[in-house]
């Protein structure tokens, strides 16, 4: 975690220090937000209550979809070469998760190498992060204008944080969400996964497997570290309360009575548990207040999809709440972000509890678990899972005739613009909005709002990847990548639909 970077402080009997956006939580979502601002011109102060970055593995999938958002910032290199796994799972039955674009399948990123990359990237644009600063209860206040929170630095001394909005970032048990009360309907824990990473042990990999008394799981990493997970069919959550992970005893005891081997010699480097409590927010919204990731929504991290959800919930709000504070957005934008990433959770949430019957059911769910992977192998239900789980099926409603394109993200394509080639999600990492002209010309009436939108002239490289862009004029994008505007051979609908997204010309 970075040190301590102060903005502008206030005198009074408390440091107040004022910025445009506090977000709350420096996990992936948090940094992938404070980011997203940061790269607009947005001060943001990022408060964390950790002490320290996480030495923990925790989520370690991202899936296509977030492959290509990082694409879209440049961030892939900082990745290095992380392993690329075609085969996913549908609730512990096999998947291929291969579909059409840069980044098929899935791709395998310990949560502290995501923490660190989106870390250097928003310190690199100026972001504030204070770790080990944790929120008071009753701290957070609305007025007209602005939001204050108010939080307990390392030294027990009290800051006071005002800005124009604040956004929640602060995972499933978020502060954030208790101080507004914020409605959170849904569905309590009823059943649990133990897991823990243990070093010292020799054990058979297990991909899912269904035993007689449970579920196990355990995969050995390039370090000799062994991750396992154990579900005891009809066991219930222990603690309702609990205040802490899992015990490493508590897991051993249940991997021996799942599978019958002894992993209680080995040495837990890190121990967990997550249960099948389904629930989302009411509204992402409320006043200056956002919510972003698991503080919107706590769900099962099934196949990884809650981090990629989250990420991608911040990569929606970022350029959206950057126009909103820089007195640019047009009516109702902000508002889209609720409309828009709702639905996406609800969908997501709705087969994650599907997944978790088929994993954590007991032999009463074996019938289903036959139809469906003879179900499986054919395309159209492969691929409509396969979509699901990677957010490759995601559209939004941006109106406008109807078009494949419309509403669903930019396809991967290698384009020749003047006498270079580069890829679609090159044309994005301005993090500004584009207007694409594919016949070699780009619609001059964009040139109006010059300052928000990218106007690029370019034609699909002859014999290369086109993702579908074959024979369109033209297309303007959203700063988050998804279509806003497709020619139909002309500029119709152009200048409603850059006023819709981006506001009035300057």
């Amino acid at each position: 975690m970075a040190a301590d970077r102060a903005p502008r402080a206030v005198a009074g009997a408390a440091e107040v220090m004022e910025t445009q956006v506090i977000v709350v939580g420096a996990g992936p979502v948090g940094l992938m937000l404070a980011a997203e601002l940061c790269l607009r011109g947005v001060r943001v102060s990022v408060v964390e209550q950790r002490h320290g970055p996480t030495t923990e593995s925790r989520a370690s999938t991202l899936h296509a979809r977030t492959m290509e958002v990082f694409d879209s910032r440049g961030l892939l290199p900082d990745f290095g070469s992380p392993p690329n796994e075609p085969r996913g799972h549908f609730g512990g039955i096999p998947l291929d998760l291969t579909l059409p674009g840069a980044y098929p399948g899935q791709w395998k990123v310990p949560q502290n190498k995501t923490e660190s990359v989106l870390e250097e990237w928003a310190l690199s644009l100026g972001a504030d992060i204070r770790c080990g600063h944790r929120l008071r209860l009753i701290a957070v206040v609305q007025d007209g204008d602005a939001v204050e929170a108010e939080a307990v630095g390392r030294d027990g001394r009290a800051v006071r944080l005002r800005g124009s909005h604040l956004v929640a970032c602060d995972g499933q048990d978020s502060t954030v969400r208790a101080l507004t009360a914020a409605d959170f309907p849904g569905e309590p824990a009823g059943r649990e996964l133990l897991r823990a990473d243990v070093d010292g042990i020799d054990i058979p990999a297990r991909r899912f497997e269904r035993l007689p008394r449970g579920l196990a799981i355990a995969a050995r990493r390039e370090d000799g570290v062994t991750r396992v997970m154990v579900h005891e069919f009809g066991a219930a959550v222990r603690d309702r309360e609990r205040t802490g992970p899992a015990r490493f005893e508590e897991i051993a005891a249940a991997w021996r009575r799942v599978t019958g081997e002894d992993i209680g010699g080995g040495k837990p480097l890190w121990v967990n548990h997550f249960d099948d409590a389904n629930r989302q927010l009411a509204s992402y919204r409320h006043g200056r207040v956002l919510y972003a990731g698991d503080a919107a929504h706590r769900q099962m991290p099934t196949g990884g999809q809650a981090l990629n959800l989250g990420l991608q919930d911040a990569f929606n709000l970022g350029w959206k709440l950057a126009a909103e504070v820089g007195g640019h957005a047009p009516a109702g934008l902000l508002d889209t972000y609720h409309a828009e990433r709702h639905a996406v959770g609800r969908a997501v949430l709705s087969n994650i509890r599907a997944q978790t019957e088929l994993l954590l059911g007991g032999p009463e769910v074996e019938p289903v678990r036959a139809v469906l992977a003879e179900l499986i192998p054919y395309a159209p239900v492969r691929a409509r899972l396969a979509g699901m789980i990677s957010g490759l099926d995601i559209r939004y409603d941006v109106g406008g005739p109807e078009h494949p394109l419309l509403g669903a993200r930019l396809p991967h394509a290698v384009l020749r613009v003047g006498s270079s080639t580069c890829t679609t999600y090159e044309l994005l990492r301005s993090g500004r909005g584009l207007l694409l002209g594919l016949d070699g010309r780009a619609p001059a009436a964009g040139g109006r709002w010059a300052d928000r939108v990218d106007r690029v002239a370019a034609r699909v490289e002859p014999g290369a990847a086109a993702g579908g862009l074959e024979g369109v004029p033209a297309v303007a994008v959203r700063p988050d990548g998804y279509v806003a505007w497709v020619s139909g051979g002309g500029t119709d609908g152009l200048t409603d639909a850059l006023a819709r997204w981006f506001g009035a010309p300057a």
